[in-house]
This record gives C-alpha cells, structure tokens and sequence, in this order.
C-alpha cells in the first residue's frame, strides 16, 4: 500500500527533547503542546516519504498501563493509536516495560500485512533492530528519526543507524515547534499575594508527638514529591512542609476516638479543607453554617454541560495538580447563580467547604493523581490542586472588587 506509517517510541522523544532543551531527560522539565507535536509528525512522515499518512502510533510506558492525561489527549486525535505498556519505579528512576516488545511486534505486523510502503520509526533502541531487518524483507522502507543529541552525540544505537534506509535529525528548531522548557515559558498569571494565614501555619508551634511522624513521612517521601506547576504560579502550599507541621492525617489521628488528648495551641491551623481533625482558630466555628448551603459543582451543571466537561478534560486539560484546581473553580464560578456564595467562600480561606472540597478531589482522581499504593492523592499533589482552586477564586473576587477605572 502506498502510504506510510509512523510508529513513535514517546519515551525517547520526549526525553531526548528535555535533554536537549533542558538538560536533563526528565519530561517533567518540559511542556509538550502534543497536538503540534502530531502534527509536525505527520507534515514531516507525508514530506520524506511521498505518501499519505495512514497513522501514528504512539508507544509509551504508563504505571499498571492506566493512560494518563497526555494518553488520553493524543487517543482521541486523527489518526493517532496508543499503545501502552508498564512503567515501573527501580532504584529510584521510572523505567519502561513492554513498549520496544509492543513496537517490534506492530512493526512486523505492518510489514507483513502490507500495511504501508515507508515507516517511519522515532527511535534510539537496538532491541528494533530484527523488527526493522524484517520489515525490509518485506519490501518496506524503514525511515530513522533521531531527536538531536544534547553532546552533539549518537542517542541512537549504531546498528539502528547502519541498518536503516533513510535518516533524519529532528533538530532544535523542529523540536521547540512543539516542545519547550518550562523554566523558559512565561507565568500565566501572577502569583497570588502572600496569605496572613500561610505564614500563620507554617510557623505555628506544635506538639512534640506531632513531630515524628511529620518527619519520618517527609523522609520517605522527599524523593517522590511532584515538581513545581508547569505555570510556575504554586504558592507555598505546593513545597513540602517544614519539618514538625503536621498533614491532615497527623492531626486526624490525635483527634480520633480513643487517641490521647493533645493541647494545640491556639495558632496551630489545619493545613487542609475538608472537616476531619480541623483545629479551630480563636472565635471560628468549625463548620460555618453558609457551608451547608452552598452548591456543589454537580449541582449547578447539566447533562449537556457534563458531556462538554469531559470532552474538554480529555483534549484540553493537562492533568498539572494546579491547574486542575484551577479548570474546577473556573466551572464552579461559572456556573454559579447566586454570587453571594462567591463572597462567602472566599472569607472562609484556606478552608474548602467539605462537600466541594470532596467534590474537588474526585475530579482531581480522573487525571491519574492517584498515588497507586494506597489510591490516595499524593499529599503535595492535595495541597496543589487546593491552591489553583483558590487562585482563580482570588483572580474572580479581585476583578470585582477593583476599581472601574483599572
């Protein structure tokens, strides 16, 4: 058949772009606008070969295979197949399994079928060394792609190279098309005014049996906390606490039946929202009673507004903990009717009424911010999601406040 097919290893890719573009391979230091980066694949696969493009398949690696927001974004696109295989954590570093077997299989298969005339493989590892032998022997060419090394170097094996029919180098100017550093990009919006309150919490004194726990947990999880929102805008909540400040589960535990009474001082403040081992400030209730009445996001949305939502969270949203906060409050916002409500939730800050702060977290849930031991949201990832929902609520409550003339 005369068109071609482009089979994409994401894991080289993308982490050959963050070498080259910020020196490091980790793809948590880039940002990937993936319908661009389809695009330009598909623009370069028809230019080389002189055929039309049947389709891009995109292999990659995910943990316990579960497609996270960027998979769920490029499965919904033209012309494009996901296909992928497990990501498991060794020593310390994330690695791929099953995605050079699923390749060299599709591989094959195409080949053999007369699938196509050209494939175009953006590749590095040799293990596609016999599916590309192969795919010759069926009268197929095989196109290389390389992604241009950081060093100036090979990241590709020799014998790929050597066995090849045509090469191409992606270099720098074909990559930034699509792909950029994301201590290079611009903020996109300020960040919001330091809150009486943060300060508040995290200097607040605490109880020595508080302590351990804090520490052994930071401990074990320093290693594994999220790099910062891709916008840049996280405030303070979004950097793992200080030694000796408790999380909510600390001072839940201390509030339990049957746990030994604890003497909290009087600014020692829950640093999260819902109402589980909430500590009261001085002369706050510890549910106010507008709480109760306010709408939650299911409440003010229809079924037509429901469908539109999810068709935006799968080709739209990112699935940054920030800005996920920040998607929800936009809709909450919105679609609110009775502004007053508006008013009343911004004076509970930093308190999340517990239903939308419920509501908030199962949303988050849907972008793969499940930590899959235990199905819980990663606590960083918590305190971020709560921060983007509160940064649109100030950018909202400021707008109307401020003066008409500005």
């Amino acid at each position: 058949m005369d068109r071609c097919i482009v089979l994409v290893d994401a894991g080289y890719l993308l982490g050959a772009a963050a070498s080259l573009l910020a020196g490091e391979p980790s793809r948590s230091r880039i940002t990937v606008d993936h319908s661009a980066l389809v695009q330009g694949l598909r623009e370069q696969a028809e230019s080389d070969t002189e055929r039309p493009l049947l389709r891009i398949y995109w292999f990659d690696g995910a943990p316990d295979r579960v497609p996270q927001p960027e998979h769920r974004r490029l499965r919904v696109m033209p012309r494009v197949t996901v296909r992928l295989g497990a990501l498991t954590r060794s020593d310390g570093r994330w690695a791929q399994k099953g995605v050079d077997a699923a390749m060299h299989a599709e591989l094959t298969e195409l080949a053999r079928n007369r699938a196509c005339s050209d494939v175009v493989l953006v590749t590095g590892d040799g293990d596609l060394l016999p599916g590309m032998m192969a795919a010759k022997e069926h009268g197929v060419a095989v196109h290389l792609w390389a992604v241009q090394a950081a060093d100036g170097d090979y990241n590709q094996s020799e014998d790929l190279v050597a066995e090849a029919d045509e090469r191409r180098v992606l270099d720098r100017t074909w990559i930034t098309k699509a792909v950029r550093a994301k201590d290079l990009g611009g903020i996109c919006a300020p960040p919001p005014a330091p809150r009486p309150e943060i300060a508040a919490i995290l200097s607040a004194p605490l109880p020595d049996s508080t302590l351990a726990p804090a520490a052994e947990r930071q401990t074990e999880e320093g290693e594994h906390a999220p790099a910062a929102s891709a916008d840049g805008a996280g405030p303070q909540e979004r950097v793992p606490a200080p030694k000796g400040v408790p999380t909510p589960k600390d001072l839940a535990a201390l509030r339990a039946p049957g746990a030994q009474a604890v003497q909290h001082p009087a600014t020692a403040t829950l640093r999260w929202s819902s109402d589980k081992g909430w500590v009261d400030r001085p002369g706050v209730a510890a549910e106010p009673s507008e709480a109760a009445s306010m709408p939650t996001l299911a409440q003010l949305t229809t079924a037509e507004q429901r469908w539109a939502d999810r068709e935006e969270d799968i080709t739209t949203v990112g699935g940054d903990p920030y800005e996920v906060g920040q998607v929800f409050a936009r809709r909450w916002m919105e679609r609110l009717g009775d502004q007053s409500h508006l008013q009343k939730l911004s004076g509970m800050y930093p308190r999340i009424p517990h239903r939308i702060d419920g509501e908030l977290l199962r949303y988050a849930a849907r972008f793969g911010l499940l930590a899959h031991k235990d199905d819980q949201i990663d606590e960083h990832d918590r305190y971020a999601i709560r921060a983007g929902f509160w940064r649109e609520i100030d950018v909202r409550t400021a707008a109307e406040h401020a003066p008409a003339g500005d």
